[in-house]
This record gives structure tokens, sequence and C-alpha cells, in this order.
């Protein structure tokens, strides 16, 4: 197999990497690349997905080579990270995720940026935002459009 370089690629640590393997299928349309199993486990050691033309890797927790500390975002409470997937079938694969078990975290909606753009919480404790991609707008319609954003949260 020929690797493609990538500029970057996200390598998610989760429980059940199996599983989560099974819903990005599902929720995403993603084609398993490789599989490297943990011996004499149920774990996966090394998981390499192809997902909107772009690869993604993971793997289950292995706390016992981190000096018995999780990196899962289930163990640790949550992710700072938010994966982005820009799609013109963004509110397809949206609803898709939701089928297959993401929670809705920000409905999927027209944004002042100029883009249909939601967020879920995959079943993995990951954050995803999908959106289609955006209209082309002005510096001032964009500065505009947040102030606008933000007013009306405060």
């Amino acid at each position: 197999m020929t690797q493609k370089t990538q500029p970057i690629v996200p390598y998610l640590t989760v429980d059940n990497a199996a599983a989560a393997v099974e819903f990005y299928v599902k929720a995403f349309g993603a084609k398993e690349l490789r599989r490297q199993a943990a011996p004499g486990t149920s774990k996966l050691l090394h998981v390499e997905l192809e997902l909107n033309g772009a690869r993604l890797m993971l793997s289950d927790d292995f706390p016992e080579f981190h000096g018995g500390k999780p990196l899962s975002a289930q163990k640790i409470g949550g992710s700072p990270v938010t994966l982005h997937l820009t799609s013109e079938a963004a509110e397809t694969l949206f609803n898709q995720a939701v089928k297959a078990g993401a929670t809705v975290t920000m409905p999927f909606a027209d944004q002042f940026w100029g883009s249909r753009y939601g967020q879920i919480l995959d079943p993995f404790g990951l954050r995803w935002s999908l959106g289609t991609p955006e209209k082309p707008m002005t510096d001032d319609q964009l500065r505009q459009g947040a102030e606008r954003a933000m007013t009306a949260k405060a």
C-alpha cells in the first residue's frame, strides 16, 4: 500500500477502538485501511481510516504504557480538540452520526460565517463539527455577523 503524505493526521486514543471504527464507518462513511490488534487482547494497537479524503488514525487506550495514566477523552473528562469535517453532504453526515449514536451539541443550521454547520459529541467523548463549504463573505459581513451572534448569546 502506498502511503499518501498528509500535512497532519489526527491520532485518536479511545476506549473500544473497534466500536469507534464501526461508528466512523456508519456515521461518516470512513473506509478502514489498516488494523493491527494488540497480541493477546481484544484491543487495537493501530487503525488507519480514510475519511473525506484524509487519514484518521486511532487506537485503544493503553494506560499501562503511559505511567498508568489514561489518555481517552472518556477517561480524562473530554477533549479541548474539535475534529472538523467539511463536506457538501455535511448535513447528511451530521444526521447519520446522530442516528449512529452521536449527541447533538450544536444543531445544524445556517451560520453567520456563510456555512451550514453543527457540532456533535461522538460516543467516545470526541467533539466533531461538520459544515458545508463557506459562501464568500467580506470582512465587514463577518464582523457584523459575529457581533450579532455574540450579542445574542450575552
